[in-house]
């Protein structure tokens, strides 16, 4: 019973924490984005001649039933680490300590419309923008710390000590970025038609499922820049997931060990109980016998129940409490304070001790008080 109470709280833990993660907002809207990432490498292509071949397939792939908007992007979210750069931000004296890199990432026009991160303030990126002075968006953590209060608009950040600034043109809301564990970055957001640094990730937000349309995808990249091969076809909402495997490894297999350790406990109190019950049959005929009633003989047994699972709780709870520190090591994140896990795991232990008694009392309910006192 004790080790079903730790296995149990393990379970309700990592499951929980889980489904935390499942359902945590990440600033952008996984579901309904179909990634498709491209291998320009082994196309023969310098990246400056794709950016017009490139251009011209996302409007093809808007123009497919089902995709609402398209557009291209060097890092997709929770892909991993990705590039980074130093900035020296107008109007903010920065200490030699805080100069460290920050990451970036060169998207397309329609970026955060495809995405779902909504604009705060300014304007998203134009294919005009090629005529015009660099331009650059951040997002809403990157503004406070910069700028506190102030609006960013029109403010200049100069990037690896370039003499050339880049204007801010537009505030975004904060979104996870590089992991999903992690709080949120203060990224830089460059266009990339602008920049010259033609990105090989596209992006469909698409009205219904995102496999639908799958296939009208691959066609039309075979059509447009056939010498480009496709190196992955995958949802936004898998590569989400996969960042958290071990995750889902861990809680399903605790899940597994907490089942089995229960129904091995339910078996074990359930043939302790069947067997005292046989052993007291006597004693159960000499209660009934002076008016000891069917109910008293059920409580009795459900007591012995409970006084089983009790002594589980009491030893099982505080080993709980033991092992929190091994749960944080293991993932610093996790929520060992939380009591839910082992308020959990008491009542159902709690249940099944009852559960198991339940044949067992009925039997002892139905002792012939006769056929009790002449049982051996």
């Amino acid at each position: 019973m004790a080790s079903s109470v730790l296995l149990l709280s393990a379970a309700g833990l990592f499951v929980g924490y889980l489904s935390q993660l499942k359902y945590l907002n990440l600033g952008f809207g996984r579901d309904h984005v179909l990634l498709v990432v491209l291998d320009p490498a082994r196309s023969g292509y310098k990246r400056g001649q794709l950016a017009l071949p490139f251009r011209e397939l996302m409007a093809r792939l808007e123009s497919i039933p089902g995709v609402h908007s398209a557009s291209i992007m060097g890092a997709s979210p929770i892909q991993g680490a990705g590039a980074g750069r130093i900035v020296s931000v107008e109007g903010y004296p920065q200490r030699p300590e805080e100069r460290h890199r920050i990451a970036v990432n060169w998207v397309a026009p329609k970026y955060f419309e495809t995405l779902g991160i909504p604009l705060l303030a300014g304007r998203d990126f134009t294919f005009q923008d090629e005529q015009r002075a660099r331009v650059l968006i951040v997002n809403q953590s990157f503004a406070r710390h910069y700028f506190a209060a102030d609006s960013p608009i029109g403010r200049h950040v100069t990037v690896d000590g370039d003499a050339k600034a880049y204007e801010i043109v537009c505030v975004v809301a904060d979104a996870k970025y590089i992991e999903i564990r992690e709080s949120p970055p203060r990224p830089m957001y460059f266009n990339m038609f602008q920049e010259g640094k033609i990105a090989s990730q596209f992006a469909m937000r698409t009205t219904g499922d995102p496999a639908a349309v799958a296939s009208d995808v691959r066609r039309m990249v075979r059509e447009s820049v056939k010498n480009v091969p496709i190196s992955r076809v995958l949802t936004l909402t898998d590569q989400v997931d996969a960042s958290i495997v071990p995750e889902r490894l861990i809680a399903t297999l605790s899940a597994l060990f907490g089942a089995l350790g229960s129904l091995l406990a339910g078996i074990g109190v359930y043939g302790l109980l069947a067997y005292t019950v046989a052993r007291r049959t006597n004693e159960i005929g000499i209660r009934m016998a002076p008016g000891a009633t069917q109910r008293g003989i059920v409580r009795m047994v459900l007591r012995d129940a409970l006084v089983t699972a009790g002594a589980g709780l009491a030893l099982g709870v505080p080993l709980v409490y033991w092992c929190r520190g091994f749960a944080a090591r293991l993932n610093p994140d996790l929520p060992v304070a939380n009591a839910s896990p082992v308020i959990f795991a008491g009542v159902v232990m709690l249940a099944l001790a009852l559960l198991a008694a339940y044949l067992p009392a009925r039997r002892a309910a139905r002792v012939d008080p006769m056929e009790a006192l002449r049982h051996e």
